[in-house]
């Protein structure tokens, strides 16, 4: 009789663990599925917006980094500028003018694993240090992180990694006025953030971003990995 009971106890707590994993495991899997999907915006409209990838502002795209200023990239059919993914990596930078406060809307498509980013008020010499990057990196699936795609790189993790699947389109809007940042990925906002607070180094940064300058340039990174851009539409927001 004792035995029995034994053998009744063990069963009804065997019973219980393999309920309680299962349940957790459902729970778990249904709260993954449980994350926002955004999806590519479309370009902006109307007075004020320059074309960051048009015929005319083509030429103003140079790689600051390799002897080559035309080399790692190329412009497509449609104005779609491909970054070809090389080894050596390097610095794609806009030189039609020097940025201030502004408004960006641009859109980018990866391959697996690829890495990119976007750099806004960066030094051409030093985009590392001196400049700003939100980051662009295929973390389809991953947990938001700061050195994920949507982040103000090792600085701010997004508040959601909104990265699409490699081959679909994303897109930002970017804006920075003064020392106030806003990135919205796919339609989502995942950054806020105000650099003037930041007055201790942080992440990557051996300088406070809030001692930064609020001027410098557009660049797009290579960094390994095809990448393709378009629809760069920049408003110059100075002095409103």
């Amino acid at each position: 009789m004792k035995i029995q009971k034994i053998i009744l106890m063990s069963v009804m707590a065997l019973f219980v663990l393999v309920t309680f994993f299962t349940c957790s495991t459902n729970g778990k899997e249904e709260t993954q599925k449980r994350i926002p999907v955004g999806k590519c915006t479309p370009p902006p409209q109307g007075e004020g917006w320059v074309n960051l990838f048009s015929a005319e502002n083509q030429s103003k795209w140079e790689n600051v980094t390799s002897g080559n200023k035309k080399s790692g990239f190329e412009f497509m059919p449609d104005n779609v500028f491909h970054i070809f993914g090389s080894e050596s990596g390097g610095y794609i930078a806009y030189m039609g003018e020097e940025i201030t406060d502004f408004e960006l809307h641009i859109e980018f498509k990866l391959t697996p694993k690829a890495n990119s980013g976007v750099f806004f008020r960066s030094d051409l010499k030093d985009p590392v240090q001196k400049g700003f990057e939100i980051q662009v990196l295929e973390t389809y699936g991953q947990s938001p992180n700061k050195q994920g795609c949507g982040a103000l790189y090792d600085v701010a993790t997004p508040m959601f990694n909104m990265c699409l699947p490699p081959g679909e389109w994303n897109s930002y809007d970017i804006t920075c006025k003064g020392s106030h940042l806003v990135v919205v990925m796919n339609g989502w906002k995942v950054i806020d953030v105000d650099f003037s607070l930041m007055t201790m180094p942080i992440g990557k940064f051996d300088t406070p971003l809030a001692q930064l300058p609020h001027r410098g340039y557009f660049q797009l990174q290579d960094h390994g990995g095809e990448v393709w851009y378009r629809n760069a539409y920049y408003k110059n927001l100075a002095g409103n």
